[in-house]
């Protein structure tokens, strides 16, 4: 397995393996005005919210890696101490590319993006109409991480007023997912878009048994994921002996036990049952066909 030293990397290495690493990266279309009300805009995956109380974004326009220069953005945020944090969807996708093109300072990247300015309500930079939420923002602070190229800058903002879309409200209240098809960054060029197959619901945890309370038998499987293991340890209790005979009485696994005889293959035949149960959301049932098992009693 390879390891590294952040020291012993080129930087340009060092930027390719992080940025490869932590991802997807949600990205904030940031649209500021400088000194003479030009808006400027540009995307940036450095971002992410921080606190919904108060209501902070942060949001980190770097240093160039290759000449260690600065971004308008930067200069327009911490100068003027208001932007706009758009939201982007996969309809934005190669208009918030040719956004983040690198124009010359006096370019509206509104215009060269074909993107549609709107007036801000509480703030004087405009907002993107055709994102899904804009978020009108005070920068309170601007942090440097340092003065060579890739180096960061954290610009932390308070939410003044959020705008979103009428067809990105959920009927329970809040977003709906589905509907705001969100994209994010990865690594070189990919992208990744948070819509479709790609979304999935986890459910809150309660305070279960844990991985270590799980028989080795059943925690050393071969059949059995990390995932599998994290939902069996989530169970608050075990079947108990009743319940685990009766589940011998299933014709699926009266027939399994009459073709394999106690032993590694009988076990591992079982993970395999149990494994579609837990595929299922059955997890007890999984637990009871696992602790038919006597190794794992």
């Amino acid at each position: 397995m390879p390891s590294f030293l952040p020291s012993e990397l080129l930087t340009k290495d060092r930027h390719k393996i992080l940025l490869g690493a932590v991802g997807p990266r949600p990205i904030a279309l940031v649209s500021t005005i400088d000194e003479y009300g030009t808006p400027n805009l540009s995307p940036y995956s450095f971002f992410n919210i921080f606190s919904s109380n108060p209501p902070t974004l942060i949001f980190s326009p770097a240093r160039r890696v290759r000449d260690n220069t600065t971004k308008d953005t930067l200069h327009n945020a911490m100068r003027e101490k208001e932007v706009v944090v758009n939201v982007v969807n996969y309809d934005l996708v190669q208009q918030v590319n040719l956004s983040s093109a690198e124009y010359d300072s006096h370019v509206d990247e509104f215009i060269k993006s074909g993107l549609t300015k709107v007036p801000s309500e509480v703030i004087a930079p405009p907002r993107v109409l055709e994102s899904p939420v804009s978020l009108e923002c005070l920068v309170k602070d601007v942090v440097s991480l340092g003065e060579e190229g890739g180096a960061g800058n954290l610009v932390i903002c308070e939410i003044q007023k959020i705008h979103c879309a009428d067809d990105v409200i959920s009927d329970e209240g809040g977003l709906d997912q589905h509907a705001l098809d969100l994209v994010g960054r990865l690594g070189k060029n990919w992208w990744v878009r948070a819509s479709g197959d790609a979304l999935f619901t986890v459910a809150s945890p309660q305070i279960g048994i844990g991985v270590d309370q799980i028989p080795l038998s059943i925690r050393n499987s071969t059949i059995l994921t990390g995932n599998d293991l994290g939902l069996l340890g989530g169970a608050t209790m075990l079947p108990n002996d009743e319940a685990i005979e009766q589940k011998k009485n299933d014709f699926d696994i009266r027939r399994l036990m009459l073709n394999y005889a106690e032993g590694i293959e009988r076990r591992e035949a079982l993970h395999e049952v149990a494994k579609k149960l837990l595929e299922n959301g059955l997890v007890q049932e999984a637990w009871k066909v696992l602790l038919i098992d006597k190794s794992a009693r």
